[in-house]
């Protein structure tokens, strides 16, 4: 006799929304940590005595760990599972969230940055291994929205977190931004030991790619040393940069199991051009995030709540727009415009000064969130559907390193035109570095045709 179909196991399945949770808070660590500081800057370099060439290296610092971190970790993530490499790093979050608020010089300070770096570095590639393991048990395609909550989070930390820096500064000083990542340290070690499903455990040995990791890593803080200050007695540190990127490139293609898969890269275009943009966008953001932050303070006088605050209409407006058109799965139109605004929003600021009306910065800052959620989340959208499964976590891990790289570009965009202080005249030098920045942003986004297809309705 023939058994009845089971109606239960014909029903479609769907996403596991117990781990929205968990995903969505551990990959606001490091936005909150970047935004909170945008406003803490000046106030630490009145504690220490230091110019902002010198608080330059708190952004440096955790986006160098940050940068090296993510691929490292994503790989990690692809070979043993999201959970425990969630639980290990928003565990180390929580450890320099304490140095941080104890620290008693800059240098400590920097070190509690490159701690959070690596910490934060797990959270994301874990949450876009768990969204592609959801869709291949369930069958179905990702949903839209699962996506761009991530996205979401992140815009609507950067509502609330400089305000929050703001307010935290003026309830106990800078050290209390430090200090909330205890709290939330403990929050992602509940939620993940309660809801991140338990990987099988691995039988294949595996090897990391140490001198993969060693050479990129050398390459990147030797060039990031020499553009923080590039004058002609640091030179040395630009050729070693150059050669130790040389090696690494030779390393990669020869090794069995590379740091940074450059062959699978190779073969795939439309994933270069993605993290090509997602460089070059946020190059742009984080040159705003801190350098008109910082001009907000020193050069037209406002305090850090104040500045926090000013700082709203820019977040809201890019959590408002990946909202509208978060659920639509096209990206090149999303690109398109991002990148023209963008455009658009680096001219603005040559239009301001120590006397502009506060209302206007306001809307500087509407001009310049509008374009942040769309490229966000539509580079984020692209890679899901370009990377290799096998190597999403990994993938997803190196795009938060493009983006990183954004952050050191700007960092040191920020210490080469601010070196006197935060100026008008520095703001104005910055923007018209930017608009170069935005101008290759645009010619890559109209090259890249293969845009065009991601999202497009498929023929029966």
């Amino acid at each position: 006799m023939t058994p009845e179909p089971d109606p239960a196991a014909s029903r479609p399945q769907r996403f596991d929304r117990r781990l929205i949770a968990p995903m969505v808070v551990g990959s606001i660590l490091n936005p909150i940590n970047s935004s909170m500081l945008a406003v803490a800057l000046i106030p630490i370099g009145a504690a220490f005595g230091v110019p902002p060439s010198d608080t330059a290296w708190l952004i440096t610092g955790l986006y160098l760990a940050t940068a090296v971190g993510q691929p490292v970790i994503g790989r990690l993530v692809d070979l043993y599972g999201p959970r425990p490499l969630y639980l290990i790093g928003t565990a180390v979050v929580g450890i320099a969230g304490l140095l941080g608020a104890l620290a008693p010089t800059l240098g400590v300070l920097i070190l509690s940055r490159v701690l959070l770096g690596f910490g934060t570095s797990a959270a994301y590639p874990a949450s876009m291994s768990l969204i592609r393991s959801e869709a291949d048990r369930t069958g179905m395609d990702t949903p839209a929205a699962i996506l761009s909550s991530l996205s979401i989070a992140n815009q609507v930390i950067s509502v609330i977190g400089p305000t929050l820096g703001g307010l935290l500064i003026g309830l106990g000083g800078w050290h209390m931004i430090f200090t909330i990542n205890v709290p939330l340290s403990i929050l992602c070690l509940v939620l993940g030991s309660l809801w991140l499903p338990r990987s099988p455990r691995s039988r294949v040995t595996v090897r990391l790619d140490y001198a993969g990791i060693a050479l990129f890593a050398g390459t990147l803080v030797s060039l990031m040393v020499f553009l923080m200050a590039p004058k002609a007695s640091n030179w040395y540190l630009l050729m070693l940069g150059a050669l130790l990127g040389v090696v690494f490139v030779v390393v990669q293609l020869r090794s069995v199991e590379p740091f940074i898969d450059l062959r699978v890269l190779g073969g795939n275009r439309p994933l270069i051009a993605t993290y090509l943009r997602q460089v070059l966008a946020f190059t742009i953001s984080y040159s705003f995030l801190y350098g008109f932050t910082q001009w907000l303070e020193e050069g037209r006088g406002l305090g850090a709540s104040s500045a926090g605050l000013l700082l709203l209409p820019l977040s809201l407006s890019a959590v408002a727009i990946t909202v509208i058109t978060g659920r639509r799965a096209q990206v090149r139109g999303k690109l398109v415009a991002g990148s023209i605004l963008l455009a658009v929003a680096c001219v603005v600021p040559q239009f301001v000064g120590g006397e502009t009306a506060i209302w206007l910065l306001a809307l500087v800052g509407v001009i310049a969130g509008i374009p942040q959620g769309l490229n966000g989340l539509a580079n984020q959208n692209a890679l899901y559907h370009q990377a290799d499964r096998a190597r999403m976590g990994s993938s997803a891990g190196l795009l938060r390193t493009f983006m990183y790289l954004g952050a050191l570009i700007a960092a040191a965009a920020n210490a080469h035109f601010f070196q006197h202080g935060a100026t008008t005249t520095g703001l104005h030098e910055l923007a018209l570095f930017l608009l170069v920045v935005a101008g290759l942003l645009v010619l890559v986004t109209l090259l890249d045709r293969s845009l065009a297809q991601i999202g497009r309705p498929q023929p029966n």
